[in-house]
């Protein structure tokens, strides 16, 4: 397999890319950013000129100086051919041990020796031991799964020249990487966690999700198995983690036993009842009765609950209880719970800070080169996007924000806006009754009791993600009280109503200290909750997304009536397939992102595009897609895509690795680009993935 072509960032003044990386350590929270790749070159005829390059990469075995200095050889066996200009004299390897905080660094001299040392936050030299490099070539692994690409681009386009390497091949890599995860397992937590974590834990880490990434994209199961079996004699909580790879495996009975054990000994372990309730919550979408479907969600409703209290501080105990009272078809109470999920800062992950670079080389190799994916950059940033597309914030939510939206949106693709701020107005304390209750309660006389104290449970100063919450809408809170209406006609009247404000929790607060409303006038309130600023934004992001998405599919049936052509950009295409898929009304997410594609070649519209044909199970059209979105990866010097090699094992699964070979050589791209997706498929058969006997 050609490995992918070598990206070149040139220096303005040498070794200043490793000296930023120094600078960065301390600033380090995650896992740490892609490995430094620094080379020295010289040129042939004239010595005393020296140029320093740089790339990014992840993947490569870290598991000792020798097999990082051996990656820096393979780099010189390409540039230093007969006709070069130029060679390679030096380079130094970069790679962060995320347990220790320290950088581990091999120095290779052309000829010459090898030094290996690593550098802590302060940029002090330090020693390098065996058991560092073993806590370094797991984070390197898990990096790998962390910062690949799941096929849309996104992840590619945040870091300029990363080369992705698949970190585990074989079933031999497999070994190194559990046994490694084993020794440190215990030490998890010290990685830190996603997002939607408050607290790592020694089963909510980076290191578990990693682990449990790969098991689910190779479909490894048994071995997974075997790791949590050996580590539950050790720790109870791995239940959860043996659990799910048992779930993940179809050995449903045996996991379900596990846990029921295990609850036994330990019965507020919230990953283990968060673990049943989603597991039941699955069931329950695929009972054959109704009377089965409410029995499995009663029982789903009561592990979701008793997981918020033994984890009343962690955001995916309150969401799974809020996605359980959706399927449920309880409403307020959904609202309710979703409005009690404490949210969290974002973390994204470790990126590197870099000087602005003399020169940039993005070579292409030859095995990559098909027509509609080289011409992509070109016509990507001419492109001209609607403001208002441009404006939508719902599309750069992560983490709890990102969450909590989805299920904001499904309420709505279930009941409808205007059901939704019906519900909303039941549940929470509007602007407007707050305002009407207040000046009918200054009339009466004083009692004992206020609306604050008494009749308002909310919380006073909610948690914040720090993505675009809580003051963002003040603006809109002062110049749009009254609820505005976005009309638009294709033979009925369609409209989106603008959320009125909940009440400001701060403003009930400050209301409380000098105003005692009479009991009778207590009693609409009593029954209602202060409804969080953060939600609060969360339904006029809503209300905006849908806004456009009316005005969208409203404008494109009177073209359709009127036998014209609807015309947008591609980018505009792109954001309004997201849009649709966000809003959970697939076809039309469908319709955007085939749209787009007609004009030109996006990842991301092929991958959402692909989603669908999953579901469908339409495999030529999957095994197409899959072929683009391979190479356009490999184009970027990603050879691994962790969602991609699932998507070709899923396949194998369902059709047969004969067949789905068969398919991938029938198409009729040239045999190099073809290649590409066959190496995904030998991954398959060299893991022995089911479907790849036959």
């Amino acid at each position: 397999m050609v490995a992918p072509a070598v990206p070149e960032v040139t220096e303005e003044v040498l070794h200043e890319s490793i000296d930023a990386r120094t600078e960065s350590l301390l600033a380090l929270r995650e896992l740490g950013p892609p490995d430094l790749v620094h080379l020295l070159k010289q040129g042939v005829r004239n010595t005393g000129k020296q140029t320093g390059i740089y790339h990014h990469v992840t993947g490569v075995d870290a598991s000792s100086s020798a097999s990082l200095a051996a990656y820096i050889n393979t780099l010189t066996y390409k540039d230093n051919g007969p006709n070069a200009t130029s060679k390679i004299v030096e380079g130094v390897y970069c790679c962060y041990n995320a347990f220790s905080r320290l950088d581990m660094r091999v120095h290779v001299s052309i000829p010459g020796t090898v030094e290996s040392y690593c550098v802590d936050e302060r940029g002090e030299k330090r020693k390098a031991s065996d058991e560092l490099w073993l806590e370094t070539y797991l984070c390197s692994v898990l990096r790998a799964y962390s910062y690949a690409d799941d096929g849309s681009g996104d992840t590619i386009r945040k870091i300029m020249g990363v080369r992705r390497f698949n970190p585990v091949t074989n079933t031999e890599t497999e070994q190194r990487f559990l046994n490694a995860a084993e020794q440190l397992f215990f030490r998890g937590w010290q990685l830190g966690s996603d997002s939607v974590v408050q607290v790592p834990t020694n089963v909510s880490n980076h290191l578990t999700t990693g682990l449990l990434k790969y098991l689910e994209t190779t479909g490894r199961y048994a071995s997974g198995i075997n790791l949590f079996e050996k580590l539950r004699t050790q720790s109870i909580e791995v239940s959860s983690l043996l659990s799910k790879v048992m779930f993940m495996g179809h050995e449903e009975v045996s996991g379900v036993k596990n846990l029921y054990q295990s609850l036994q000994e330990t019965p507020m372990d919230y990953v283990m009842l968060d673990t049943q309730a989603e597991f039941l919550l699955k069931k329950a979408q695929t009972a054959e009765t109704p009377e089965a479907r409410e029995e499995r969600l009663k029982m789903a409703l009561g592990c979701a609950d008793r997981s918020t209290v033994a984890a009343p501080s962690e955001f995916g105990t309150w969401a799974r209880l809020a996605q359980v009272y959706v399927a449920m078809e309880d409403w307020e109470n959904a609202l309710t719970t979703l409005n009690s999920c404490p949210m969290f800062t974002y973390q994204d992950k470790d990126t590197p800070i870099m000087p602005e670079p003399r020169d940039v080389h993005l070579p292409t190799l030859p095995e990559t080169r098909l027509d509609e994916i080289d011409s992509e950059p070109e016509s990507r940033f001419s492109e001209q996007v609607d403001a208002s597309l441009l404006g939508l914030r719902a599309a750069s939510y992560r983490g709890t924000f990102k969450q909590a939206y989805n299920i904001l949106t499904e309420m709505t693709a279930k009941i409808g806006w205007d059901q939704l701020l019906k519900i909303r107005s039941n549940v929470f304390v509007m602007e407007d009754e707050y305002r009407t209750e207040k000046q009918e309660a200054s009339h009466s006389g004083p009692s004992k009791r206020n609306a604050s104290i008494d009749g308002l449970r909310g919380t006073p100063d909610p948690i914040t993600n720090g993505e675009g919450e809580t003051g963002e809408e003040d603006d809109e809170k002062s110049s749009e009280r009254e609820p505005a209406k976005e009309m638009a006609t294709n033979g009925e009247t369609n409209s989106v109503e603008k959320p009125p404000h909940a009440i400001d929790p701060k403003e009930v607060k400050g209301d409380s200290d000098h105003s005692t409303p009479d009991e009778e006038h207590l009693s609409k309130l009593n029954t209602k909750r202060l409804c969080e600023r953060w939600l609060d934004s969360l339904f006029m992001v809503l209300y905006e997304d849908l806004r456009v998405y009316t005005i969208w599919r409203t404008q494109m049936a009177q073209y359709r009536a009127q036998q014209m052509q609807y015309k947008k950009s591609a980018e505009e295409w792109e954001i309004l397939g997201a849009l649709a898929e966000r809003l959970q009304h697939f076809d039309e997410a469908v319709e955007a992102y085939r749209a787009c594609l007609s004009l030109r070649f996006s990842p991301k519209s092929l991958a959402g595009v692909l989603r669908v044909f999953q579901k469908t199970k339409n495999t030529r059209d999957t095994v197409a897609a899959v072929i683009r979105l391979v190479t356009w990866q490999y184009r970027w010097y990603s050879e691994f895509s962790p969602e991609l090699l699932h998507t070709i094992r899923t396949l194998i699964e369902d059709e047969g690795a004969v067949k789905v070979r068969s398919i991938i050589q029938a198409t009729s791209l040239p045999q190099t680009v073809l290649d590409l997706t066959h190496h995904y498929a030998a991954l398959c058969a060299t893991f022995r993935s089911s479907g790849t006997d036959g």
